[in-house]
């Protein structure tokens, strides 16, 4: 595993007709270059040398495509050759970006007169990482449970800005995603 990255590659396979498609998953949050050399038997591969692929941050690359031969089911191992020094001569290929688990997991809770909800709400489903978003008209039961945790404190009806839990802990004072990034990289 290379030091800089905190998740390791994963290899995905996908079947197709006749087919067997490796695409690789960067979950981490810099790019990397990836090889990826396939031996086994039961299918055919191209003789070309394997290179490295770019595999931006927070997305999959497709990587081979290995023709099955009909009617048997192919049986393989591989090796993955993962590097954070990226080389100028590895190929840049198309990805899809994808969503990651972020360092503490983010849950909005959103109150019924929210009137900056959308700063945080909107950025935040725009970025790589997964979240979940309660809103507490349609959840009194986490309406009150909310309060307990308050100790009624706080009035929640009154709120103008998200709750947002951050790994288990609350915060009211969040309204924007620059503010939730700078919490979330908070040791």
């Amino acid at each position: 595993m290379v030091f800089g990255q905190e998740r390791p590659i994963k290899i995905v396979t996908k079947e197709l007709p006749n087919r067997l498609a490796f695409y690789a998953v960067n979950e981490n949050e810099q790019d990397l270059d990836v090889m990826l050399k396939i031996k086994g038997t039961n299918f055919r591969q191209s003789s070309a040398r394997p290179r490295l692929i770019r595999v931006p941050a927070t997305s999959q690359v497709h990587m081979k495509t290995v023709v099955v031969v009909r009617g048997k089911r192919p049986s393989y191992t591989y090796d993955l050759v993962v590097n954070d020094s990226l080389s100028r001569r590895a190929l840049k290929k198309e990805f899809k970006l994808i969503k990651i688990n972020p360092k503490k997991f983010i849950t909005v809770y959103i109150p019924e007169n929210c009137q900056i909800c959308d700063s945080l709400v909107v950025p935040l489903s725009n970025s790589k990482y997964l979240f979940t978003m309660q809103k507490l008209a349609e959840r009194p039961e986490i309406k009150d449970q909310l309060n307990r945790s308050f100790a009624n404190r706080i009035l929640l009806d009154s709120l103008e800005t998200p709750i947002v839990n951050l790994g288990g802990k609350l915060f009211t004072k969040i309204e924007n995603y620059e503010q939730l990034l700078a919490e979330l990289n908070k040791e």
